[in-house]
């Protein structure tokens, strides 16, 4: 399966590289901002789902930042991952009424670093909106990452915290060249299911499927990886004196 995701994301970057729609630095190796990113956040914008929103969790990546933009001129909180986790308190929440810049530069990962408030996951609210960055995605849903598994892990800590339910709505933005048929990218059973593909001039909304409450998988993950990620660090001891069983306490999602 790992060959699999690997030859896919090879074949999109490659896809976008040749017809000229991945922006600076390139689209190989990361979550590749697109030409069109903006459109795909207007379209986005016009979605039930983000009129709904109140709080939406994004990714930090480039071609999500038009989202990140839209949402705080919107009016919307946004939380946004500090990359890697690699902070004691790993995420930048963002609040529309006291922002020290305006949405577009405190929108982005040296802006929000002004702009924010700097968040433990205790800090923050349950989310109505996930939007995540992908590499690709198929029309059933399935989403692939660019492999290093932090996507996957900032929403099963979400998920354990109460933050994210099974009435969480997951969307995307992406490139129509990023976009998959149905069964392509291989899954396991703990994947995350995106509900909402939007590309600059579509929105496709794949079959909803069940999203169960998850936990943090620790058996997949290195002991290199825990020890670079503080939050990881601090669960695992509380885990091992027995002090609790998820980052958040009890669920805080209805």
């Amino acid at each position: 399966m790992l060959s699999a995701k690997a030859a896919l994301r090879q074949n999109v970057w490659v896809a976008l590289t040749e017809a000229r729609v991945s922006r600076f630095p390139g689209a190989t190796g990361r979550i590749p901002n697109f030409v069109g990113a903006e459109a795909a956040a207007t379209r986005l914008a016009g979605t039930e789902a983000w009129r709904q929103a109140r709080t939406v969790k994004a990714n930090p990546d480039s071609p999500q930042w038009p989202v990140r933009q839209r949402a705080l001129e919107d009016g919307k909180t946004v939380y946004m991952a500090v990359p890697r986790l690699a902070e004691e308190r790993p995420f930048f929440l963002l609040d529309p009424a006291h922002l020290a810049d305006p949405p577009r530069t405190a929108s982005s990962i040296k802006g929000a670093s002004k702009s924010a408030r700097r968040a433990s996951i205790d800090d923050l609210d349950p989310v109505d909106l996930v939007v995540t960055g992908c590499v690709a995605v198929a029309e059933d849903g399935a989403r692939l990452g660019k492999g290093g598994g932090f996507s996957d892990l900032e929403f099963a800590v979400a998920s354990a915290a109460g933050l994210i339910g099974p009435s969480t709505v997951v969307a995307t933005t992406v490139h129509e060249r990023q976009v998959l048929p149905a069964g392509r990218i291989p899954t396991t059973g703990h994947d995350v299911w995106v509900d909402l593909i939007v590309t600059p001039n579509d929105v496709i909304a794949t079959r909803r499927r069940r999203r169960a409450r998850g936990g943090i998988r620790w058996e997949e993950l290195t002991e290199e990886k825990i020890l670079a990620i503080p939050l990881l660090a601090r669960l695992r001891a509380q885990l091992d004196a027995g002090q609790a069983t998820s980052p958040g306490g009890e669920d805080r999602r209805p």
